[in-house]
């Protein structure tokens, strides 16, 4: 099988592109997932080097590499598919290649050369991808899942200060569709606030969920090929670089096996999506019209509406909005059942 001259990724990736042809869309694009796994190889090589079951130049060659990845270098050579049998493991080679191939550029070898720094024996010591992929993944999700309360914070601030701003504005209350009670329309856009304000909650809750890792498990859990004190090590290391409190799960077969973490942050994601669209599906409706609907609303005008009916203006942020939860919500039927 022939590899590119100048690819960092080697006969592991290479037969990973040829078995999964299926999305067309490399890992690559998750950007915190990359980063992810360059740090987990990072703490691996400081514990390795601290056990002294790793050369420490060669310890210290794959921490460099790793950095570099972590300054957003080497990505594009993260090519394997995001759908791919496995586990993962062909995403842990061609991390591996990567970092080896790197490594060997940098001591003025030739690519491949693997008697000086391999990708199994060195970069992936103590190692398998039943243990570096998930704590991967979890460490990746706390970078998202802190993004987006970032986010998720600025969108419930700016509900909020509507609420304040359209206090005394009076309007018809509905349920079922039909005239109610009277309300404000600032103590509408203060439930919106309030009820984003809930998922923000929750969505913090699952973090430190996240945070519980098994690294040192190897491949079933039972910590074979690893020195036994390398749970400890590479989980104390790992949190010292990413500035994130990692803990070694007390049962590493259980925490090996099970996946319950992922589907509690991805209910939790379909929650906020679900309560969301709600908010979406109300604006648009309070905005309709404007003359023959409610038209309570006026929603800013991002662009034109039509190609055919001057002035129409469309709520696309809304509708855009109520798409990607759309997609968080079949996303979580994905989850559930891989």
């Amino acid at each position: 099988m022939e590899i590119p001259a100048d690819a960092y990724w080697g006969i592991h990736t290479a037969r990973a592109l040829e078995n999964f042809p299926i999305t067309r869309r490399p890992i690559a694009v998750y950007k915190d997932l990359i980063q992810a796994l360059a740090r987990v190889k990072q703490a691996a090589a400081r514990a390795n080097k601290e056990l002294g079951v790793l050369d420490a130049a060669k310890a210290d060659l794959i921490e460099r590499v790793c950095e570099e990845i972590v300054a957003d270098n080497l990505h594009d050579e993260f090519v394997v598919g995001v759908i791919q049998g496995g586990a993962g493991t062909s995403t842990n080679m061609n991390t591996n290649e990567v970092i080896a191939n790197r490594g060997l550029e940098i001591m003025g070898l030739e690519f491949g050369d693997y008697e000086h720094l391999h990708p199994i024996d060195d970069v992936n010591r103590s190692q398998s991808t039943n243990d570096v992929y998930p704590t991967a993944i979890k460490l990746a999700m706390v970078f998202g899942v802190k993004r987006l309360l970032d986010e998720h914070r600025k969108l419930t601030e700016a509900f909020a200060r509507k609420g304040v701003e359209f206090a005394d504005v009076l309007k018809v209350g509905r349920t079922q569709m039909q005239d109610a009670v009277p309300m404000t329309l600032g103590q509408e856009f203060s439930g919106f606030a309030h009820t984003l304000a809930e998922d923000f909650d929750r969505l913090g809750e699952v973090i430190p969920w996240l945070n519980e890792i098994n690294m040192g498990a190897t491949a079933i859990g039972t910590g074979i090929t690893a020195d036994p004190r390398y749970a400890e090590a590479v989980c104390r290391h790992l949190s010292e670089i990413t500035g994130v409190r990692m803990e070694t799960a007390p049962d590493l077969i259980e925490a090996t096996a099970d996946a319950g973490i992922f589907m509690t942050l991805s209910g939790t994601l379909k929650r906020a999506a679900v309560k969301l669209s709600k908010i979406c599906n109300d604006l648009r409706l309070l905005s309709s019209g404007p003359q023959a609907g409610l038209g309570e609303i006026n929603l800013p005008p991002r662009q034109a509406g039509s190609s055919i009916m001057p002035g129409k203006v469309n709520p696309v942020i809304p509708e855009v909005v109520n798409q990607v939860a759309f997609s968080v919500i079949g996303a979580d039927a994905t989850v559930t059942v891989a």
